[in-house]
């Protein structure tokens, strides 16, 4: 994803997500049409709450989605990629403050040792990771939301990207028709770039819907960190921004938390599976 959004830098972020998600809603209306699934977005609309409980999911995406394309595009690879290394121990965090879940000991541990990392980065680099906290807040509020809602993942999306097709369409609509935006100004490439962004975001959720009912959530919850790896070590090797000691002692203090919250995961998860094997 760095490496796609890199190729229209000198993009507005906020055109960039207007695509984004005009282009996504048209890519799945066009599978749930294939599909005959229609029926399956119903749900969405049935009472007030559920309209303003995706609304909000909506808002959330779109924010996530802002800041990651602005962070990506201003150098910021790295400091995106704690955001998401950050978000199971916030989903966490959330899931003890909110919803009063009982965290266990190694739990407490994980969040500890994250926190004591994000405080490195502010007492000894002086640097607020405001761009992480955003990018993990919302992403946690975000499945924090889609927890409560009765919908699949592709209609979810499909839905989340109708409720803000007046504000993605209608921004794109008064670009073009004020002398502004990529399409039908920019090079052939760069159009071909910006049109892409319903594919290069749809078509990984549907796989990762696929997989996600195939695979053991031990496993699931393992394979969620290829991701923010992937963009750290492009950050750091391909495009070379700064990371000194005090971020990398940081950064150690944070992977220390999530290997042991999914050390904790596994052991709870085996433990669960003997148990039900010793029933029988």
């Amino acid at each position: 994803m760095p490496i796609y959004w890199k190729q229209m830098q000198g993009v507005s972020p906020y055109e960039l997500i207007a695509h984004r998600s005009t282009w996504s809603l048209v890519l799945l209306l066009g599978l749930l049409a294939w599909q005959g699934r229609f029926e399956t977005l119903r749900p969405a609309f049935a009472s007030g709450r559920m309209v303003a409980l995706n609304l909000s999911s909506s808002v959330l995406l779109a924010v996530n989605w802002t800041v990651y394309v602005w962070a990506v595009n201003s150098g910021q690879v790295i400091e995106s990629s704690l955001g998401y290394f950050l978000v199971p121990l916030v989903n966490v965090a959330l899931g003890s403050l909110l919803l009063h879940e009982q965290l266990r000991r190694m739990q407490w541990i994980a969040i500890t040792l994250a926190a004591a990392g994000v405080g490195l980065l502010l007492v000894r680099a002086g640097h607020m990771p405001w761009i992480a906290f955003i990018l993990a807040g919302t992403w946690s509020a975000y499945g924090l939301l889609k927890k409560q809602s009765a919908l699949g993942s592709v209609a979810g999306l499909t839905v989340e990207t109708l409720l803000l097709l007046p504000l993605t369409a209608g921004w794109l609509l008064w670009l073009g028709t004020h002398g502004g935006g990529v399409i039908g100004r920019a090079t052939p490439s760069l159009q071909a770039w910006v049109l892409s962004a319903g594919f290069v975001t749809s078509v990984p959720l549907l796989f990762f819907s696929y997989g996600a009912q195939r695979i053991r959530l031990t496993t699931l919850g393992l394979l969620q960190y290829i991701g923010p790896t992937v963009q750290f070590l492009l950050g750091l090797f391909l495009y070379h921004e700064a990371f000194d000691s005090t971020r990398l002692q940081a950064f150690a203090l944070i992977w220390a938390g999530l290997v042991v919250y999914s050390a904790d995961g596994f052991w709870t998860q085996r433990d669960a599976l003997l148990k039900s094997v010793g029933a029988r």
